[in-house]
């Protein structure tokens, strides 16, 4: 457990230097207006101002988001639900944070915990007493939704969209820097495989000319009237020649290197074993060659990739186990080909290194022919190369599972960039209209007129005096309630607060009408003015 949180104390910490080592002016620059701008937005003209906070108390304040804002780059998630449990902090502080907790956090379980923990955290501290005008819970939820969606939501999705999109950008860049690499390769793959050609067509017309002029000369010096001079040029000419020759070929081997013996597959098939045996032996191999079976017509994939098991086996048996005893078995099964090299141990007790990297290239061309590979030492010491190889044509494997993935990956990440930010952006935006919606549709009291005031008196039933007003919402009053103002209740009795039709401005206030019943009557029907607030 202290392993753990000591490793991830270390990764945190690489990751804030990491950032730091990448600062750059022009984004120190950046964050530093960033810092004013909230602070000076926040402390005015914003809510601060309207509390008229100074000395130490702005101090404070100032000091708190001085502190908030730089630590939100390294731990984006704890600094945003730290900053929604203050009472006094400011919007503009609020949506920066939310932004950069967008921008900073990768994971989306992580995003999504962060969010709902900061929701939680604004509900609990919410002022529910303190919402204007004696407004219905499910008003004063909605209100805290939009207050909520617009200015910790939203922003948090804005941040985490542009981060999808930005690593998207990075994502494909890499890839395209990755396919111009694989371009050159290709290209050098092309240019290698057109100088061996050039080499095989060196070799092939050179070579010829050369062995007809060496050819000649020999002729030529056995010419009787030649003198002696004559003889000696002749023989210096065809040991020239001779020498041209040798030149020749180990240049072509130069620039056929790259291709190695699989230039000329033709010439390389499983009747060839007989062959390839037949020069180990004449290379001091002591080598076996065991065939069995009836001969099966092979496609040439398949016939070569023998060939090179056979071949792979006899040159790490000569090469890691010198002066042991060599067999190749080569034996046509019903339904399939089987090639076996094994040796025995070296003479010397041990082996001579361990197989090279050639039985790499060898697994992989057995692949391709479509057969299988395998590789080992024998319990007696020594070592076994066998492939079981198909009669039939079969087509190129596929590639391998992770190659696809890694080539399928940019795509689905294109495909799905910032759907999810988007998604939420619309879910919240769908919410906050969809409500307001909702409170638009709702009936409103219209104001109490004139006529309906003179029909109503005190002693009338409550029902017939509820049958006149309008039902439904009653209407907001300037920034006070309706009975703030108002006289004392009469005791024991149930008000209800109108506003009239016939208002004055000289009034400086809004006319507002209070009807109080008790026992089923009315007992009051009072006018005051609900004056606006200084």
């Amino acid at each position: 457990m202290i392993t753990a949180v000591r490793a991830r104390g270390e990764a945190f910490l690489a990751d804030v230097l990491a950032r730091f080592r990448a600062l750059t002016p022009v984004r120190v620059a950046g964050d530093v207006v960033v810092v004013v701008a909230v602070v000076l937005l926040d402390l005015w003209p914003g809510p601060w101002a309207e509390q008229k906070a100074s000395g130490w108390l702005v101090v404070a304040y100032a000091a708190v988001y001085l502190v908030l804002l730089p630590l939100r780059h390294a731990l984006p998630a704890a600094v945003m639900v730290v900053a929604a449990a203050i009472p006094f902090i400011g919007p503009a502080l609020m949506v920066v944070l939310s932004y950069t907790a967008g921008r900073r956090i990768e994971s989306w379980v992580r995003a999504v915990a962060s969010t709902a923990v900061t929701f939680v955290v604004v509900v609990l501290l919410w002022d529910w007493d303190a919402r204007p005008l004696e407004i219905e819970p499910v008003y004063g939820m909605l209100m805290l939704i939009t207050i909520f969606g617009v200015g910790v939501a939203l922003p948090f999705l804005v941040g985490r969209y542009l981060a999808q999109r930005e690593a998207l950008v990075q994502a494909m860049q890499e890839r395209e820097a990755r396919m111009r690499g694989e371009q050159r390769m290709l290209s050098r793959q092309v240019r290698l495989r057109e100088r061996s050609r050039i080499a095989q067509d060196m070799h092939d017309s050179l070579g010829h000319r050369l062995s007809l002029i060496s050819v000649h000369a020999g002729a030529l010096a056995l010419d009787p009237s030649l003198g002696e001079k004559q003889r000696e040029a002749i023989g210096v000419l065809r040991a020239a020649a001779l020498t041209g020759m040798g030149e020749l070929r180990s240049i072509i081997g130069v620039l056929r290197a790259e291709d190695g013996p699989d230039d000329d597959p033709a010439t390389r098939t499983a009747e060839s074993i007989d062959s390839l045996v037949g020069d180990a032996r004449k290379a001091g191999v002591l080598v076996s060659l065991v065939r069995g079976g009836q001969a099966h017509p092979l496609p040439s994939r398949v016939s070569h990739a023998a060939y090179r098991v056979a071949q792979e086996g006899l040159t790490n048996a000569a090469k890691h186990a010198p002066g042991a005893a060599v067999q190749v078995t080569v034996k046509y099964e019903p339904d399939a080909l089987v090639v076996e090299v094994r040796n025995n141990p070296s003479r010397n007790g041990s082996p001579d290194g361990e197989p090279g990297v050639g039985l790499i290239g060898l697994g992989e061309r057995v692949r391709l022919a479509g057969g299988i590979l395998h590789v080992g030492a024998l319990p007696s010491g020594g070592f076994r190369i066998a492939a079981v190889l198909p009669y039939e044509e079969t087509p190129l494997p596929d590639e391998p599972e992770d190659e696809q993935e890694e080539t399928q990956s940019p795509g689905r990440l294109r495909k799905w960039a910032g759907i999810g930010s988007i998604a939420g952006a619309s879910l919240v935006l769908s919410v906050i209209i969809g409500g307001f919606t909702y409170l638009g549709a709702q009936p409103v009291t219209e104001v109490v007129p004139e006529q309906t005031l003179d029909r109503i008196s005190v002693g009338q039933p409550e029902a017939e005096v509820m049958a006149l007003l309008p039902a439904g919402d009653e209407p907001l009053v300037g920034d006070g309630e309706r009975k703030s103002q108002a006289a004392q209740e009469p005791p024991g009795s149930r008000c209800v607060y109108h506003i009239t039709d016939e208002q004055s401005y000289l009034a400086k206030g809004t006319r507002v009408v209070r009807f109080c019943f008790k026992d089923g009557k009315l007992v009051e029907k009072k006018i005051h003015v609900q004056r606006n607030e200084p």
